[in-house]
């Protein structure tokens, strides 16, 4: 896999990577089940805490397998009061009808981002990813010198050039094409709707780090065509949701085999910063006036979307999903990863 497994030391054999999907659907059984395909997954240190975080890292640990680790690096979008108040009133009638309360007022925490890098410092992993944001160079200088690689999400050449000067180990190059969150420095504003192969070519004809592209990725083709375009390896979330060892929930892997839902959209109205989805009625009702507001809308939301989700209510749930979302099937992952690759699957 050339600068990218020579940079890590890995010993990746095939160039796609199972991306990291918080929230459940990447579990540690999906990230050994990937390394052991030869390739790699990530534990998801989003919207848990740092000892949840050290649980998970403790399974992986176990199965003495390479992995890597995301983690939200704090680049909060501040709530205008009063939109907040008005957007939790339009949402309360749903929420009283499925029995949860709505935070009264606004919660605008860190993601315990200090504990996760106190640990991640101790108790080293062979590779760290943020999103969301840049973390400060003291901190990509602490994980570096711990032994751990350092891998930033960006959404354009100017992200990437900031992080190039942070000192970070390479780049996960993000199109609007990827299902979930995009990883944007900006999330006040929409990623544009630059191609992913257009958009490794300008950051790799720029900046001379490793990079791995991501959105929309679905078939061995595109895979090819990233790898062309200057990108060292690819990664992969929504062509694993249906996977046999994901976590996504039931009524969000019925969604993605639903024909009657047939596309996927932009959207802020779950959590306040972009992220891609399928098309729903709770996009239709409130992305209009969905406010602004990182990490506060999403907890405002959240105990309806989980609520939703549990009682198979899929048109009030975050069906993240990206262009791609089509293609996904049921199968092991170390099988999807093998045919993205353009290899045989795995038997026995």
């Amino acid at each position: 896999m050339g600068t990218l497994d020579s940079g890590m030391n890995l010993n990746l054999r095939i160039p796609v990577i199972a991306a990291p999907m918080a929230g459940g659907a990447s579990t540690p059984e999906m990230v050994i089940a990937a390394a052991r395909a030869g390739s790699i997954g990530f534990v998801p240190a989003g919207y848990r805490t740092a000892e949840a975080l050290a649980d998970q890292i403790s399974v992986v640990r176990a199965a003495s397998v390479p992995f890597g680790v995301n983690v939200f690096a704090p680049n909060p979008v501040p709530v205008d009061l009063e939109e907040y108040r008005r957007y939790r009133a339009a949402l309360q009638p749903d929420a009283d009808r499925l029995g949860v309360a709505l935070p009264a007022d606004p919660i605008n925490d860190d993601d315990a981002f200090d504990a996760k890098i106190d640990l991640l410092r101790r108790d080293p992993v062979p590779i760290v990813s943020f999103t969301f944001g840049l973390p400060t160079s003291q901190v990509i200088g602490d994980l570096r010198r711990a032994g751990t690689a350092v891998v930033q999400t960006v959404t354009s050449l100017v992200e990437a050039e900031m992080a190039a000067a942070a000192g970070v180990d390479m780049l996960a190059v993000q199109a609007s094409t990827a299902g979930g969150h995009s990883g944007t420095f900006t999330p006040d504003r929409m990623p544009p709707p630059v191609a992913l192969t257009d958009l490794v070519r300008q950051i790799t004809d720029a900046i001379r780090l490793p990079v791995i592209a991501a959105g929309g990725i679905a078939g061995p083709d595109q895979v090819v065509a990233a790898l062309d375009a200057g990108a060292d390896a690819v990664a992969v979330g929504t062509a694993l949701l249906l996977a046999d060892e994901s976590g996504a929930s039931a009524t969000h892997q019925q969604a993605l085999t639903d024909p009657a839902r047939t596309t996927t959209v932009l959207t802020r109205a779950f959590t306040g910063r972009p992220a891609r989805g399928l098309r729903n009625s709770f996009i239709d009702t409130f992305e209009p006036s969905a406010p602004l507001g990182y990490p506060a809308i999403h907890h405002l939301t959240s105990p309806l979307r989980k609520a939703a989700a549990a009682a198979g209510e899929a048109d009030l749930v975050h069906l993240w999903a990206g262009v791609g979302y089509r293609e996904a099937r049921r199968a092991p992952t170390a099988e999807v990863l093998a045919e993205l690759a353009g290899e045989h699957p795995p038997t026995g």
